[in-house]
């Protein structure tokens, strides 16, 4: 059990930290590029500017992480949870997010170019200016009562294949799919 260790500026590259308990440790500008985090517990942990790429996170909690400008770029966080986190400014470029929960978690000016969120759960998550998902894969992805209107990249196939409802707020242009709300949701 670590929980509560100072990281702060450390080197965990391709560290094994999976199964772990980091509850409300300090990850500030640490580099944890390619380290494996599965079921680890990262939850209340201050990670600002941290490094994540290529990190294997799967299932690992990160609720009411403190990650604002971290990179999660390339990252493996399938079915991992972020709620309650804030990740403003945070990097999710070509991330594995199948299945992440983004409750209540803070998104101001995030990036999820490129990112998988196939059945990821935005609905209740909040951010003040653009999301970027250029190119970004949003099969079954919730994004229920949002307003998009300032997303960048967002385009009409992804809106097709993502859930939505009529209070889902979408960017000049686009439409809302006759798909939703979808019947699916799970």
């Amino acid at each position: 059990m670590l929980s509560g260790s100072n990281f702060s500026r450390a080197k965990l590259v391709e560290a094994d930290l999976s199964y772990t308990d980091l509850r409300e440790s300090n990850f500030t500008d640490a580099d944890l590029t390619k380290a494996k985090l599965a079921r680890a517990s990262l939850a209340g942990a201050h990670a600002e500017k941290a490094n994540f790429q290529k990190v294997e996170a799967y299932r690992a909690g990160f609720q009411s992480i403190f990650a604002e400008g971290a990179s999660f770029a390339g990252a493996e966080l399938q079915r991992a949870n972020f709620t309650g986190a804030d990740l403003k400014g945070a990097n999710f470029e070509k991330a594995e997010l199948s299945r992440v929960i983004f409750d209540k978690a803070v998104l101001t000016g995030t990036s999820f170019a490129s990112a998988n969120l196939a059945r990821a759960d935005l609905t209740k998550a909040s951010f003040k200016g653009p999301l970027d998902f250029s190119s970004a894969f949003l099969s079954l992805t919730r994004l229920e009562a949002l307003d998009l209107s300032a997303s960048k990249g967002l385009e009409q196939h992804q809106l097709d294949m993502a859930c939505g409802d009529e209070k889902t707020i979408l960017p000049s242009g686009l439409t809302k799919p006759q798909s939703w709300p979808c019947a699916d949701k799970d």
